[in-house]
């Protein structure tokens, strides 16, 4: 199956926006130049992706983004042979980009890869830094500008989607959460263009529907839709429009929910 991926080269006038909440930066940056794996974990729409992006611009590396999902394989990941123009020709997967030009490689939401993904990982994970390409009998060691940075969601995986304590203790670990009210409001604002005092009022509103996470709701409102929200605002529709359409319809499709959500909206807007 196909695999999504990106490569980006940072630029320092092109550093994505990303609001700092703690030692987060200074930790990524030790990791790196420690030569050390990284591993995020935090609530969907949180930023854990927006933070790796920011890191590897600031740090002028190229960063390579794969989304992992069900049928996501070791291969998708290494490399395989292709036909093209009549010959068969190996072609680089994403992590094996990364390891040989240097740079990073970030898998987001690394639990929803197939097991024999945690299988390559593994020689990337330790003090060997290698990749072994068995199809081309290649034994790749890491460059010191090589990092692995891997994140996923705890809040709703189960036993079938996690990742083993052998796996996880191979990673330096940070967790990640929604930004306090006042930094959340600031992100929004810079985001959409939402004045701040609407956009405070969208933060407030978030933190009660994200009570409901575990009752009636299986994820809290994400800062990433609160965005969303803010912009449609901004750019003129309702606010009960906007809300409905970013804060309402995501996160679920049972109907009550849903009115409560929308109760909830209209308590704070009117």
């Amino acid at each position: 199956m196909p695999l999504s991926s990106v490569a980006t080269e940072a630029n320092e006038q092109e550093i994505p926006y990303y609001e700092s909440v703690g030692n987060e930066c200074t930790m990524f940056e030790q990791a790196f130049q420690q030569r050390l794996p990284l591993l995020l974990k935090g609530p969907t729409g949180c930023g854990k992706t927006r933070f790796v992006s920011h890191m590897a611009a600031k740090l002028g590396k190229p960063l390579f983004t794969v989304s992992c999902h069900d049928d996501l394989t070791a291969a998708d990941l290494t490399g395989r042979y292709l036909l093209q123009g009549g010959e068969t020709r190996w072609v680089d997967g994403p992590l094996t980009r990364a390891v040989r030009e240097g740079g990073i490689c970030y898998l987001d939401e690394v639990v929803e890869a197939r097991k024999d993904v945690t299988v390559v990982m593994h020689p990337l994970t330790d003090d060997r830094r290698l990749l072994p390409l068995e199809r081309t009998g290649e034994l790749l060691e890491a460059p010191d500008d090589f990092m692995l940075v891997v994140s996923y969601n705890p809040g709703y995986q189960h036993i079938l989607k996690s990742l083993k304590p052998s796996t996880r203790q191979r990673f330096v670990a940070m967790s990640f959460d929604f930004p306090p009210p006042k930094v959340e409001r600031d992100i929004v604002a810079r985001e959409s263009g939402l004045p701040l005092e609407q956009c405070s009022a969208l933060v407030n509103l978030a933190a009660s529907l994200r009570d409901m996470k575990g009752q009636d709701l299986e994820e809290g409102v994400s800062t990433r839709l609160l965005v969303y929200c803010a912009t449609l605002i901004h750019a003129g529709m309702p606010i009960l429009d906007a809300a409905r359409a970013t804060l309402v319809e995501p996160l679920s499709d049972d109907a009550d929910v849903q009115e409560g959500l929308m109760e909830a909206i209209q308590a704070t807007f009117g």
